[in-house]
């Protein structure tokens, strides 16, 4: 060592503390002649990491093993679904956890379509950051994925967003005025249903029942077929208010205060406001009722 470190003009200590860590690493070793020889670094990562790579093997080993014995319970667990939806054609899953976790074992296993009504004026971004993957999920394995949405959420911009993203991965999204609850139909097979509609955290209800089910599918065909698409917008018809207006004149003419439009829309009292009085302006009435008579001559409520 006082050789070497002579030579490479270094303290001995550093040269003593860089012959113990090349040892340490492998780079060398004892000679059967006496002192120390160089290892390649070649030789020495596969005497150094053999180890390590043994266990790595013997993990992903086991790790395959154990992923055989869980989907080899795969027929077990859709049997006993199957059976667990004979006995019951209605289900009871309460509880924010447990709803989640139903509705993603539906995603992961539906096959052919999902059809969903999501009421309100725009999801939140937390919930929107949670749904992305799997609904781009659903989409990449050739689901065919409908969803209707109110008017309102047009002005969302996170959840206009979402939806652009859905949209370019294939779905078909479109909007209406009013819709009546949130509502999930997997395959035409499962429906899932809000315990109550002002309170989705409570849990859902699976349903199963073929009548109940048709029935639901008649109430979402009849939705769709009166939406328009979300990117497009209500299409307009000469001077005649389309979209929010006309759904609010609609309303009003009706006789609905604007507390009763906003709740029906979505909206906030203040905005039907705003909109009522745009409409008294464009129609050029001082009352809701002269609007209203004046609108139903334009054949504005037809």
């Amino acid at each position: 060592m006082a050789q070497i470190a002579a030579r490479a003009g270094i303290p001995a200590s550093e040269a003593e503390a860089a012959e113990a860590r090349l040892t340490e690493l492998g780079l060398l070793r004892p000679s059967p002649g006496g002192g120390l020889v160089a290892i390649s670094p070649e030789s020495a990562a596969d005497a150094l990491l053999a180890p390590i790579e043994q266990d790595i093997l013997q993990r992903r080993i086991a790790m395959a093993a154990t992923r055989a014995r869980l989907h080899a319970l795969s027929g077990d667990y859709l049997e006993a679904r199957s059976m667990r939806s004979a006995k019951s054609s209605i289900e009871v899953v309460e509880g924010i956890d447990n709803t989640r976790a139903v509705i993603a074992d539906l995603d992961r296993t539906c096959a052919k379509s999902v059809d969903a009504l999501h009421p309100g004026g725009g999801q939140s971004r937390a919930a929107i950051q949670a749904a992305t993957p799997g609904d781009l999920e659903i989409l990449e394995r050739g689901v065919k994925a409908r969803t209707l949405m109110q008017h309102t959420a047009r002005r969302h911009q996170p959840t206009v967003g979402y939806v652009t993203t859905l949209i370019e991965a294939g779905a078909q999204v479109r909007s209406i005025t009013a819709l009546p609850s949130r509502m999930l139909i997997y395959d035409g097979s499962c429906a899932v249903l809000p315990l109550d509609p002002l309170h989705t955290k409570t849990g859902v209800a699976l349903v199963r029942d073929p009548t109940v089910l048709g029935f639901l599918q008649q109430l979402f065909e009849h939705y769709w077929d009166r939406a328009v698409d979300f990117v497009e917008g209500p299409k307009k018809s000469g001077n005649a208010p389309v979209g929010v207006d006309r759904d609010v004149l609609v309303l009003m003419a009706a006789g609905k205060k604007d507390e009763a439009i906003a709740h029906q829309l979505g909206m906030s009292p203040r905005s039907v406001s705003r909109v009522v009085a745009r409409l008294l302006e464009q129609l050029d009435a001082d009352s809701r009722f002269q609007a209203g008579a004046r609108a139903a001559l334009n054949g504005w409520l037809s």
